[in-house]
């Protein structure tokens, strides 16, 4: 395919108006690689990061985007149908190869997820890492099971709200938690059981609620508040660390038996796990109404800068979606 495509573009580290949209060649794809007419994309708070310079192992110029969602437009390996939908994700997009913030991105087939779906492409754009990452979250990393009860640090992230509508999904008792006060109700309207205003220390609301702590914890806000969330955890409960809202993410002189309650489990999560049918099934039950997708607003690619702003400000309640 010849021709250009408009992209954001990451010249180097910096504010949010380093995204500047420009016109470059739609890529090549060779064998084992396909192209993708993007449809939509989500913002992921990875691609903050790089555009922060704190990000590992990138290089500039950079379209960035760790996700897309769009038809195949060419699939020269034979693995996809051209205008099959699709979804991309990870695997070094907008990382060490150009990703979704363009028309057009071009990604290795073992990044591609084939679905069916009728809903709109916002809905669609918004879905892949978001549920990856909460799916994966509540079974690789926590082992989620029914009937248990699980504390969501972080809760009106796009993958804070994933993980409530999932947990609720399976059966699980969901507290999750907002600095805001006023987004408790979103919190209540996706179904989360009880929403707590999270001021830094929330462990003695949740022992107030369950006085042995919680089964399950998942922390997205990252190791400023790791502590805290393992003493609301009980004994032999799991806590699983996946997000870094905080942009912070190490822990210095990490001493485990100082750090580490007795008897509470500390695992993370941090892969790509997302099986065809477990993206199908979701879509479906979406389209059928029986699961939401958490949306807060949608942009068109000239906004990409006031997109990257409202992320880093922690405006959202859900998922931050683009159409291109």
């Amino acid at each position: 395919m010849t021709g250009t495509m408009r992209a954001a573009v990451l010249d180097a580290p910096g504010p949010a108006e380093a995204l500047q949209i420009r016109e470059l060649p739609i890529p090549e794809p060779r064998p084992g690689w396909v192209l993708i007419r993007v449809e939509a994309f989500g913002l992921n708070r990875s691609e903050l990061h790089t555009r922060l310079g704190l990000a590992q192992g990138v290089t500039f110029p950079r379209v960035l985007g760790i996700e897309a969602t769009g038809v195949v437009a060419a699939a020269p390996g034979g693995e996809f149908l051209v205008d099959q939908q699709v979804a991309a994700l990870m695997g070094g997009m907008g990382r060490t190869f150009d990703g979704g913030y363009a028309e057009y991105t071009c990604v290795p087939a073992s990044s591609v997820v084939a679905f069916r779906s009728d809903l709109d492409w916002a809905t669609l754009g918004a879905v892949p890492e978001m549920l990856q990452t909460a799916h994966g979250s509540l079974t690789v990393g926590l082992d989620a099971q029914p009937g248990q009860s699980l504390l969501i640090r972080g809760g009106t992230s796009s993958i804070g709200m994933a993980a409530a509508i999932l947990g609720k999904d399976r059966g699980l008792t969901v507290l999750s938690t907002t600095r805001r006060p006023e987004k408790a109700a979103a919190l209540e309207a996706i179904g989360v059981d009880q929403a707590i205003v999270d001021d830094g220390r929330i462990e003695p609301a949740v022992h107030a609620l369950l006085p042995e702590g919680v089964d399950l914890a998942l922390e997205l806000v990252g190791t400023p508040t790791l502590p805290d969330t393992l003493r609301a955890t009980r004994l032999h409960g799991v806590v699983c660390f996946t997000g870094m809202l905080s942009n912070v993410w190490s822990v210095r002189d990490f001493y485990p038996i100082d750090y580490i309650p007795r008897g509470v489990r500390l695992t993370a999560y941090h892969a790509r796990d997302l099986p065809a049918p477990v993206l199908q099934s979701f879509l479906d039950h979406v389209a059928a109404g029986q699961l939401i997708v958490p949306i807060h607003r949608t942009y068109a690619l000239d906004e990409i800068a006031i997109a990257h702003a409202d992320m880093e400000a922690g405006n959202a309640t859900g998922k931050l979606v683009v159409l291109p």
